[in-house]
């Protein structure tokens, strides 16, 4: 969906797949050299299994051990993607608010469904923290950590804005880039009104093509909306990952998988510091940085003629054409893209000529 002032269905393989045969991805936040080998295999393992209708038992058993919660609370997705489609259809809020910047599908949903909404904007200057959200909201969604700030919300701070007669709605679809995913709400059930959590599996394990995401929440309200679903609407390779990627071993692949992207971040931030007019609001803890400086929207183009790819961000509600979020890769692809940024700013911080 386009809204007057911003583009809420581009995304960052758009910015690779413009015209971008052979540019470094920088744009796209999944993690390279995914899938795994041993998940690769697993999932080539399925296509023998492909002649029977998917059953989801015990994949949606797996989730639910992993997160602490009854089968009942959970709901599997052909992405987390669906899961924003499948709430703006079931759900009939009086009062709609989403957090910005953040993902832009939510909002692209809830507006193909009907819905006003009404956007609450986190202000770089106060490090993107979640400021007030209108009392008398009874839909309020945001992500954590968000995409594209990077920011961690606190637990508590989230957990702040439940309230009776409220749905609660928070993507933690990067939650698994954070060590011990600290401030995560995926296995709390005892806040006031309904708390929804969406997870996705593209992240971490590289699984973007295959589309498997889960929700958690109340019974009731994963009863209404797996009733929303079409038939079978996971595969059976997807939901092969699924169990997978919620046994002990996968955790503890993600954990330290996420310890080596806090280290690889670091990296890039101290690159980064170089450039006096760079700058990176607030404290970045996902799997990408945001940043603002002078001419990005040039900055991005020169990028792309060095063969860089980053995300622009002036498609998300709340920032503008100074905008720019970059995926953290390896220490080699990093030192890579700085020289190339270097390449194209001047002493001054504006584009070179």
């Amino acid at each position: 969906m386009t809204t007057a002032d911003h583009d809420l269905r581009h995304h960052g393989d758009a910015e690779v797949r413009a015209d971008g045969l052979g540019l470094v991805d920088l744009a796209v936040n999944v993690r390279t050299g995914t899938p795994p080998q041993w998940l690769r295999e697993h999932l080539a393992a399925t296509l023998g299994e492909l002649a029977a209708y998917p059953d989801q038992t015990s994949a949606r058993a797996a989730v639910a051990a992993r997160h602490g919660r009854p089968v009942a609370e959970v709901l599997l997705t052909s992405g987390a993607a669906e899961a924003f489609v499948l709430l703006a259809r079931v759900l009939a809020p009086r009062q709609v608010v989403v957090v910005h910047p953040q993902f832009t599908e939510p909002e692209a949903a809830l507006r193909d469904a009907g819905h006003p909404v009404e956007r609450v904007l986190l202000s770089p200057a106060d490090g993107f923290r979640l400021g007030d959200v209108p009392a008398d909201a009874d839909l309020v969604v945001l992500g954590n950590p968000t995409n594209p700030t990077s920011v961690l919300h606190p637990a508590a701070a989230v957990a702040a804005l439940a309230r009776p007669g409220r749905t609660l709605v928070i993507d933690e679809a990067f939650m698994d880039t954070v060590p011990g995913e600290t401030e995560s709400l995926a296995g709390v059930r005892d806040l006031p009104g309904q708390v929804v959590v969406l997870r996705s599996l593209t992240k971490t394990w590289g699984l973007a093509g295959l589309r498997i995401g889960y929700v958690l929440g109340p019974a009731p309200l994963i009863a209404g909306l797996a009733a929303a679903q079409p038939l079978w609407p996971v595969s059976t390779p997807a939901l092969a990952a699924a169990e997978a990627c919620s046994t002990p071993a996968a955790l503890a692949e993600a954990e330290q998988a996420a310890r080596e992207l806090g280290d690889r971040r670091e990296h890039l931030l101290k690159g980064l510091a170089a450039f006096p007019a760079v700058r990176v609001h607030g404290e970045p803890a996902a799997s990408f940085l945001l940043v603002e400086l002078p001419d990005a929207a040039v900055v991005r183009e020169r990028l792309r003629e060095r063969g860089f790819a980053v995300r622009r961000g002036d498609t998300f509600p709340g920032l503008g054409t100074d905008w720019l979020r970059i995926a953290v890769r390896d220490e080699e692809t990093t030192d890579r893209f700085l020289t190339a940024l270097g390449e194209v700013l001047g002493h001054d911080g504006s584009p070179r000529s």
